[in-house]
């Protein structure tokens, strides 16, 4: 075996050192005077020659940069990771966070990409219920970023983002540094986040970001973003006295008491309420506080599924009865729901604007408790169509569900008991005649190959069973099978989708929701969508490098199929047939062959596979891989929706 060398590395032998010496010279012999003096302010080289006319390499040292202050700062925040693509402008930061912090809390994240390093972010809140930080370069580094901090800005997710610039313009060396630079880089996510600062030194560095992450977490929750000065980051500490500020979060906003003693009457009297939870559940006692109201008045819960607000076996559960209760509904108690006006309001897909028209019956009364009342901006309208709301109550609905409770209770008679007792036993059996239904859909095309939806999920679920489990994906595309047929009770078994909508949110989001179950030990799983991971394929390479344990299982329909559905009405609408609608929407001729693709990024994987009778055997492998600490991926050939 031969010897390492590694541990005389720093001492440079004889040939090596005149070697370098002529490398340097070498450089220097090709430039012209007015390039050895930029080559000299850049740092390469120094600017004394020496009587060959070499240029020496000038070598720059002091004891403490600013950016060790700010991993201080970071660190004082209990933020645990850093989600970045390397770069220049934070080269300080970086050796600071590797260096002085000793990569831990936080940790650095390698990614391959700033949406990334965002979307990360974004799946990590959602289980871990507090903020991750990403830094990324100037103004092309955020641009990438862009779509998933919009995707975390309309999921309500915070997040601490850093943009490395280099603000003051004497700072700017060639060309690049003048392109990736802005003198105000924050402008460019201005519209999707809550907060933004630019601060001109250490000390109040310190103070934003702490200001950063209050504000971040206090309802609605968004991202933030500071703007980390490169010439801060680098420079010598030359601040005295530098202080941290104690981060102390406030109360979230509580509803009314008269507000919410208005809304208990309302659903005490009510015969027919239904509740709405869409974000409304932060935590298991959020949850738990809905399960108590819930069962108190007998009155089934619609889940919108921004997060897991209700367990989805619970007989109160009737999230896939929605429109036959909402319109026999005389009371709508909508919690943290994006878009109210999507529950009230029916309309149909038409040429032409389309036209609303309300789903409940007359004199029913809407309430919401929303704390995106309390904070709404105009450029990015993800604020949703206005809603006319008998009682509005801008608040915090996690934090309002105790006061409703007690409030309800105070009111609830013996006579009012009697009668929620035969309206949940109504429900009950509403509800197992549905179950009944879609576990008879769910054996339609058992055998089929493609694989279906329902067997794909089905598997999946048998696979998971005595393990603790988290989804870290979303589930619209595979018809909601495993939120029909799985059972979820715990808060972090479901993170809901993006926010916003945006492709390339699936891959990232599910790495950054499995990196937060990581240290509980939770087998993370997710359901990925083919045309989503090419947005970002390279997260799983993040994923083998750090060892986030990970299965994902390939949703491979060789489409981006809710195009083709769309493109297929269109067809239809116009009387010309479906037959081309394949053409600019399907993922085929060549065929991806995503299992190579995982093994390329130095992943466990299996597949493709097209016989359903392989799926459980191929996902129980993978689990055992997942459960050893790597992540793996199995490629099945599905169906559409």
């Amino acid at each position: 075996m031969a010897k390492s060398t590694r541990a005389n590395s720093n001492k440079l032998s004889g040939d090596r050192r005149n070697f370098l010496k002529g490398a340097v010279a070498g450089t220097a012999a090709l430039l012209a005077p007015a390039e050895m003096a930029q080559a000299a302010a850049a740092g390469v080289v120094a600017a004394d020659a020496d009587s060959n006319g070499s240029l020496a390499v000038e070598v720059q040292t002091m004891d403490r940069s600013g950016s060790d202050f700010m991993i201080d700062v970071i660190r004082s925040l209990g933020i645990e990771y850093v989600c970045a693509n390397p770069a220049n402008t934070f080269r300080a930061f970086h050796e600071s966070l590797i260096n002085y912090g000793g990569n831990k809390n936080p940790e650095l994240i390698t990614c391959m990409h700033e949406e990334h390093s965002a979307a990360m972010c974004n799946g990590y809140f959602k289980i871990e219920g507090k903020p991750a930080a990403m830094i990324c370069h100037g103004t092309v580094g955020l641009q990438h970023a862009a779509m998933a901090i919009y995707n975390s800005y309309g999921d309500r997710a915070p997040m601490l983002i850093m943009d490395a610039n280099k603000t003051a313009p004497e700072s700017r060396n060639n060309g690049s540094d003048w392109e990736h630079a802005a003198s105000d880089p924050a402008a460019l996510v201005r519209e999707m986040t809550k907060w933004d600062d630019n601060p001109s030194t250490l000390q109040l560095f310190a103070e934003s970001a702490v200001r950063a992450y209050r504000i971040s977490m206090t309802p609605p929750t968004m991202p933030v973003c500071l703007v980390t000065d490169w010439a801060l980051q680098e420079k010598p500490i030359r601040e005295s006295n530098l202080t941290i500020p104690k981060l102390n979060l406030p109360a979230p906003p509580v509803g009314d008491s008269g507000a919410v003693a208005e809304v208990a009457r309302l659903l005490v009297q009510a015969e027919n309420p239904v509740i709405v939870a869409d974000r409304a559940a932060r935590s298991q006692a959020g949850m738990d506080l809905l399960v108590e109201l819930a069962e108190l008045l007998q009155a089934p819960v619609i889940d919108r599924g921004g997060r897991l607000n209700f367990p989805t076996q619970h007989p109160l559960n009737h999230t896939y009865r929605a429109r036959p209760l909402i319109s026999n509904a005389d009371v709508v108690l909508g919690l943290e729901v994006k878009d109210f006006n999507d529950v009230v309001m029916s309309t149909k897909d038409r040429i032409g604007d389309p036209i609303f028209t309300r789903a409940t019956k007359p004199g029913a009364k809407l309430i919401t408790i929303n704390s995106d009342d309390l904070f709404t901006k105009s450029v990015m309208q993800t604020f949703h169509r206005y809603t006319d709301v008998d009682v509005p109550i801008a608040a915090d609905a996690h934090a309002t569900l105790p006061s409703l409770l007690e409030a309800v209770k105070r009111l609830v008679t013996t006579d009012r008991k009697t009668a929620y007792r035969a309206r949940g036993a109504k429900l009950a059996s509403a509800r197992q005649q549905w179950l009944d239904q879609t576990r008879d859909l769910a054996a339609n095309g058992w055998d089929d190959s493609p694989i279906s939806t329902a067997r794909l999920c089905a598997e999946l679920g048998a696979a998971l069973k005595g393990e603790d489990w988290s989804l870290v994906s979303t589930v619209i595309h595979e018809n909601y099978w495993p939120l029909k047929l799985w059972t979820f009770d715990k808060h972090y078994q479901y993170i809901g989708g993006p926010g916003a909508g945006g492709i390339g949110y699936g891959a990232p989001a599910a790495v950054g929701g499995a990196l937060a179950n990581k240290k509980y030990g939770r087998l993370s799983v997710n359901i990925q969508c083919d045309g989503d991971l090419m947005y970002c394929p390279g997260v799983l390479w993040t994923a083998a490098h750090h060892r986030i344990p990970l299965l994902t299982v390939m949703h491979n329909n060789r489409a981006y199929h809710q195009e083709v559905m769309e493109v297929q009405r269109m067809c239809n609408r116009k009387n010309r047939g479906v037959d081309r609608a394949k053409i600019g929407t399907a993922i085929e001729d060549p065929n991806i062959d995503y299992a190579k693709l995982a093994a390329g990024m130095g992943m466990y994987s299996a597949g493709p596979f097209t016989d359903p009778n392989e799926v459980g055997p191929a996902i129980k492998r993978a689990i055992a891989v997942v459960k050893h600490g790597d992540p793996a991926l199995v490629d099945l050939v599905v169906q559409g929706r």
